[in-house]
């Protein structure tokens, strides 16, 4: 078989390692609008629903019966069921109609009419939409902290770091189920050493995760998995009503919860029923909804690779997170399991959450390596850290993460390694070492720490879950070893489970301890102008990634390091001699300016030119332009002195040009505009072309490297040099001749 070698290379690409599958509805294999879905309806009698999409009530699931008497707004069910489901997409993303008139409408829409609705919507009109109906006015972010190791004092480390770049939320699991009470509370001590506020929670089996918000040391819980079938919902021991009940259980203990769902989930259960993907999501969200869930942890989730390989996957997945936010819950919106191999793919996925923003733009960022990631390996990892703020600065988005110098990661994760090391000491937990310490605030990963005795920290841990120390005794350890500012947060943590502010939707803590939240910092966006901004200390912090530096740090000003002295020997006037080529330099050459853009110093690419001209049996003369920066006419006037009529331009920067006396200023016989693509040969080369040009010889190729690259690289640095040579120009000065010296 003939191949084309551009597809076989293509071939190649990450993107497809990626699974693609055909649609095939009777496997559920439909991200949304299967010809299986039910058309929407609604049918009241007397205040009760007796059909819903197509089901009399006699028939309905246990799900059918718990949306019906829980999550539909029965008095708004008429309004609703009765506008025409495109008039109700186009209010979605009209600017004009605010959020609260929307959320008290669809309040009374069926999972069928909620589907029919985002089948109207574009990616981009979908992205409007999100922006409109995310809960909380400031959008913000969740971090994982796992490690292959179960080291606490790594965890601990990892967490105040993620704490101190701004995460609202971190979330930690197990490799070894028993190692829970440990790694709950090197979350709850690195978190509140980077800043306090910042919610945890421990996902394991829910009994254990409730016992470890009882003891104090979660505040959250967001594993609550729901499906939007029967037969999904018994293959995990659960009905609609044990769900509730247990949500009811944490929120009376103060700890928040949300509802893990998200498109896939029942097909890979093989219980999808033959409907689309996004309608059992749209069942799963009003059951979170009867249920008095805060929110939901949506967006495929772990399924994200089965959603994402189906046609308009990925559009399914916003449309999920869309119908969370348009019943009023917040939103933990995905973008924490692989969900491609190709990054390009990765990151278009993303931005669909990413630029609208919600209330936490992944459910779960990889705060730390791939290979340490117990929730299967991140989307997005310590590795791309970089990256993400870059564009957030490049688009002006906050996608809630901030930057901070490497002084500030390594001081806050030891100030957490020796927060942990007091507390282990005075609870009696295995020893925790100056080393370990030391470790941690510079680990790239697990294996960068030294081996602890893991049985018996499993043991300790165990005997810290079944005994009676709680986080008060942390605290009360914590301010006891002088750790007075994480042991004030980890009180002031206990505090709030008791009030209970942060049990709203959407809700999160600031450093002071105040919850903000779909009540307290209400959504208002009504288009331009309106909503939340990127503003003020925000923009500032944002801005200012550690990569950022002036334009003198970029392009400083001479150093005296040019390699050469240039001496003035007189005005340059025109010259008779044929064995004469001159070299016009321009105005800031070894005089505010060093080196070129290929790194040469100016001495260095000046006698590499010289040396060219030499080995053709010539002549250099040297003569500085005061009057232009222009490279073409700092050649033109050099031609014209020059006694052969031929002449070089050189810019400080380093980009050349060889001309002829007579040609016009922009016409030239060679140019070498890519100045970063030059080097110490080349310039020898371009010396002898000029030469060439005044003896009738055929040049010679100039030997060019290829970096595509460059540009993007360098540019900043060419207009900063290119701006100084501006600046050197003296338009009433005269050329003049330079005696050229070794430095001195």
């Amino acid at each position: 078989m003939e191949r084309s070698k551009r597809f076989e290379v293509r071939s190649r690409r990450p993107v497809n390692l990626d699974t693609f599958v055909a649609e095939d509805p009777d496997l559920g294999l439909v991200a949304m609008d299967s010809p299986n879905d039910p058309m929407p309806s609604l049918t009241l009698v007397r205040g009760r629903i007796v059909e819903m999409d197509g089901c009399d009530e006699a028939d309905f699931d246990t799900i059918d019966r718990y949306i019906a008497t829980h999550a539909i707004d029965r008095g708004m069910a008429e309004e609703a069921m009765a506008t025409p489901s495109l008039d109700l997409a186009r209010r979605l993303v009209d600017i004009t109609t605010p959020r609260i008139e929307l959320i008290r409408l669809l309040s009374g829409c069926t999972p069928a009419k909620l589907c029919q609705i985002m089948s109207h919507l574009n990616v981009v009109e979908m992205m409007m939409a999100l922006q409109k109906m995310r809960a909380r006015r400031t959008p913000g972010n969740q971090a994982h902290v796992t490690n292959w190791r179960e080291n606490p004092v790594l965890m601990a480390a990892d967490a105040a770091e993620a704490a101190l770049r701004g995460f609202d939320e971190l979330e930690t699991t197990c490799r070894v189920a028993r190692m829970a009470p440990f790694n709950a509370l090197a979350l709850l001590i690195g978190s509140q050493t980077g800043r306090g506020g910042v919610l945890t929670q421990c996902a394991v089996e829910e009994a254990l995760n409730l016992r470890l918000g009882l003891k104090g040391l979660t505040t959250y819980a967001e594993t609550l998995s729901v499906y939007g079938t029967d037969d999904s919902l018994r293959d995990g021991d659960d009905t609609p009503w044990s769900k509730g009940l247990l949500a009811s259980a944490y929120a009376s203990r103060g700890i928040k919860i949300r509802f893990t769902s998200g498109t896939g989930s029942e097909t890979l259960m093989g219980y999808e029923e033959g409907k689309s993907m996004l309608y059992l999501e749209a069942r799963c969200l009003m059951l979170a909804k009867g249920a008095g869930a805060q929110g939901v942890q949506n967006g495929a989730i772990s399924c994200v690779a089965l959603t994402g390989a189906l046609p308009q996957g990925v559009r399914a997945i916003l449309a999920e997170n869309l119908i969370a936010a348009a019943l009023g819950l917040e939103v933990a919106s995905g973008n924490d399991a692989m969900s491609s191999h190709s990054d390009m793919r990765k990151t278009a996925k993303l931005m669909l959450q990413f630029l609208p923003g919600t209330d936490f733009v992944t459910s779960g960022y990889s705060s730390m390596p791939r290979r340490d990631n117990m929730f299967g390996g991140g989307n997005f990892d310590a590795e791309d850290l970089d990256d993400w703020m870059a564009i957030q600065r490049d688009m002006r988005v906050n996608a809630g993460i901030f930057p901070i110098t490497e002084d500030q990661a390594i001081a806050v994760r030891r100030h957490a390694g020796k927060a942990m090391q007091a507390v282990f000491a005075a609870l009696g937990f295995p020893a925790i070492g100056d080393g370990e310490i030391e470790a941690a605030a510079l680990a790239y990963h697990s294996d960068d720490m030294p081996e602890r005795d893991l049985v018996a920290d499993i043991d300790a841990a165990q005997a810290f879950l079944d005994g009676p120390l709680t986080a008060l005794d942390v605290a009360n350890a914590l301010d006891a070893a002088g750790f007075a500012d994480v042991a004030a947060n980890v009180l002031a943590m206990q505090r709030v489970r008791v009030v209970g502010d942060y049990l709203q939707p959407a809700a999160v803590l600031d450093a002071e301890f105040v919850a903000k939240s779909a009540f307290s910092d209400r959504n208002d966006y009504l288009g331009p102008g309106t909503g939340y901004r990127v503003e003020g200390e925000a923009w500032a912090r944002l801005s200012a990634i550690p990569q950022q530096r002036t334009a003198a740090d970029m392009v400083p000003l001479t150093s005296g390091n040019a390699g050469v002295r240039l001496v003035p020997r007189g005005t340059a006037t025109e010259g008779d001699d044929p064995t004469e080529v001159v070299l016009g330099l321009g105005p800031a050459f070894a005089d505010g300016l060093d080196r070129t853009l290929c790194g040469l110093t100016h001495g260095e690419a000046l006698a590499a030119i010289g040396e060219g001209v030499a080995a053709q049996g010539l002549q250099l003369r040297v003569v500085r332009i005061h009057d232009t920066a222009d490279c073409g006419l700092i050649g033109w006037q050099a031609a014209r002195l020059a006694g052969s009529g031929i002449g070089i331009g050189l810019q400080s920067k380093g980009t050349t040009v060889i001309t002829r006396k007579g040609l016009a200023p922009l016409n030239n016989l060679e140019l070498f505009s890519q100045a970063p693509l030059l080097s110490r040969e080349a310039y020898v080369q371009i010396g002898a072309n000029a030469a060439s040009h005044a003896l009738g010889h055929p040049p010679m190729p100039v030997p060019v490297r290829v970096d595509n690259m460059s540009r993007l690289r360098l540019i900043v640095h060419a207009m900063l040099m290119h701006k100084r040579e501006i600046a050197a120009v003296d338009a009433s000065a005269a050329g003049e001749n330079l005696e050229v010296l070794p430095h001195a």
